[in-house]
């Protein structure tokens, strides 16, 4: 509830403190209304009943009546009053929970994201965002005001009726409460099954329709669905439990209640026979029970949905809580200005291990000067993604270190270093948006002439134009309306926009036809000017210009040198170059 105290004082709300203070308030004069109200019929029954058996309706009467309808009506608006004053804190709470969990989620590590299911985590924050709106509204304007309405209540039967009027409803709800508890706690098991059954249904189909190129090209379609099924049966199967032991709890809750409201009107009517209570009494008694009961047949909902709302709520305040692998430190500062002729790259003695493999970088060191071209090259699991991820920042070192224009990447604000750095991938990832908006992303405040500019060096010119809506087409998810080819052309595009000092290319070209890669590399090579680039590539003859060549097996490099150079040291980067040389 702190946490929740918490987030409900930062969630920016217009007139935060004056709109709790008001609720408050609201919530308070319903149930003093409401508990006002039986007392003010009593009364009026009771001016009924005079002596002679004659019935009089006089002004006592009617002032009383129309007082209850009065306080009725009041005890009814108020929490139409509150909701309308309140709502406005609760969405901006909801709203402050959503974005503090999705900017923490996207601030984790490349590692999270990878080991998480897309569509579980989305859900994660959307459940532990509503849960605050649920929380507040039951918690505070809910079971709170109960209590306080049954202390008012029992304060007006000790006081106007018998002390034995105010036991028969303290017991019935006491029992009331006990039971639902009991029944609500041994219900959390089969509500947690239905929420993983859920969560496993939802991240199921996301993860399919994300990969959705990939099950049709392999006709998993029904297999997909076969296991679409799976959850969802097993999802059916927690709802029937679930169901079958909420109506148990419905009907535990009906037969307490009626039990005390049967208790409850024999004790008032032995005492309307005994003389010590009059007609209109009986009435009160009875109205200020019902009144308790109304609030108390949705205490097992709430309480249900409280104790969910708190996994839900504990949920996000984990992932929230959870500290990113990669953050600034407290000295962190930008890069100094950059060079004419681009950045300076150092790996010094550079050491990483990933968790999920026995090898990962060893002692790597080599500089990339500034302008100059370094590529690194090596079999599939040599090192060389994982170098590209270190010059990004998107791991840290566990031994030696990376340095960018002098400074330890660790040292330097990753906002900064994400304006320096631009990374053209082997897959290129495109949201679901234009053309124009997904060149942009480098740099999204870039003129129309600038991205046009950009456009026409990654050869996307033709191609724009060949489409009736040009910059404005929508790419598709994931960009699957675009070829392979098409999309790292746009991704191309979309690193030149960012004007990095330095330009790391991981297989850019990798996807593209003959013409258009030679093409393309003609571009990049004039496009090197002002920048240092780094190259990872597994095409040889894509780097033969390159002005280090830095050859990586296992983690380790084993060559270095220019092209002419390692060819005529005759070691591993010269058997590389005669397997592929024979495959043309």
């Amino acid at each position: 509830m702190a946490d929740l105290g918490a987030l409900v004082m930062r969630s920016g709300a217009p007139q935060l403190r004056l709109r709790l203070a008001a609720s408050v308030f609201l919530v308070l004069m319903g149930k003093v209304a409401a508990v006002t109200a039986p007392v003010m019929l009593g009364e009026a029954i009771n001016t009924l009943s005079v002596p002679g058996g004659v019935v009089v309706v006089g002004a006592s009467f009617v002032g009383l009546a129309v007082g209850f309808a009065l306080l009725r009506l009041l005890s009814a608006c108020a929490p139409f009053a509150r909701d309308a004053v309140f709502t406005v804190v609760s969405q901006a709470t909801m709203a402050r929970a959503a974005v503090e969990g999705f900017g923490h989620a996207v601030s984790l590590s490349l590692d999270f994201h990878q080991s998480k299911q897309t569509g579980t985590l989305a859900r994660v924050i959307e459940r532990g965002a509503r849960s605050t709106d649920f929380l507040i509204r039951s918690v505070v304007f809910n079971l709170g005001p109960t209590a306080i309405e049954l202390l008012l209540a029992m304060g007006v039967m000790i006081v106007r009726l018998d002390w034995r009027f105010a036991a028969t409803a303290f017991l019935t709800v006491v029992v009331y409460a006990v039971v639902t508890f009991k029944i609500t706690d041994w219900r959390l098991s089969h509500r947690r099954e239905l929420n993983e059954a859920d969560a496993s249904a939802a991240g199921l189909s996301v993860d399919t329709l994300i990969n959705f190129e990939t099950v049709k090209t392999f006709g998993a379609e029904t297999r997909a669905v076969d296991t679409y099924r799976g959850a969802l049966n097993r999802y059916v199967g927690a709802a029937v439990k679930a169901n079958t032991s909420l109506s148990l709890l419905n009907a535990a809750q009906a037969v307490i209640l009626n039990l005390g409201l049967a208790v409850m009107t024999v004790l008032a009517g032995l005492e309307v026979a005994a003389g010590t209570m009059r007609i209109g009494d009986v009435t009160m008694a009875i109205l200020l029970l019902i009144g308790i009961y109304a609030p108390l047949n949705m205490l097992g909902f709430n309480y249900r949905e409280i104790r969910q709302a708190f996994i839900d709520m504990e949920q996000l305040v984990a992932l929230t809580g959870r500290t990113p692998d990669i953050k600034d430190s407290p000295q962190a500062r930008v890069l100094p200005p950059a060079a004419p002729d681009g950045a300076r790259l150092e790996f010094r003695d550079v050491g990483f291990r990933h968790d999920a493999r026995s090898q990962g970088l060893l002692n790597v060191s080599f500089v990339a000067e500034p302008g100059a071209t370094v590529a690194l090259v090596g079999p599939s699991g040599a090192g060389k993604t994982t170098a590209v991820r270190l010059a990004l920042r998107l791991i840290d070192p566990q031994e030696g270190a990376v340095l960018l224009d002098g400074l330890d990447l660790r040292q330097v604000r990753q906002d900064a270093l994400r304006q320096a750095v631009a990374l053209v991938p082997q897959d290129v990832a495109l949201f679901n948006d234009t053309l124009r908006a997904n060149i942009a992303f480098g740099r999204p405040e870039a003129s129309l002439a600038e991205i046009e500019a950009v456009a026409q060096a990654a050869e996307l010119a033709p191609f724009i134009e060949s489409l009736p809506e040009g910059l404005e087409t929508r790419v598709g998810e994931r960009g699957l309306k675009l070829s392979g080819g098409e999309r790292q052309r746009v991704g191309i595009a979309r690193a030149l926009l960012a004007n990095p000092r330095l330009l790391i290319l991981d297989e850019a070209t990798s996807a593209l036809d003959g013409r258009t890669e030679e093409a393309i590399q003609a571009t990049l090579r004039k496009l090197r000017t002002g920048r240092t680039t780094l190259v990872v590539a597994h095409r040889l003859s894509t780097i033969v210009d390159a002005d280090l060549i830095v050859v990586l097996r296992r983690g380790r490099i084993v060559e270095h040198g220019t092209h002419e150079a390692l060819l005529s040291a005759a070691g591993e980067y010269a058997a590389l170059w005669r397997r592929q040389t024979r495959q043309r």
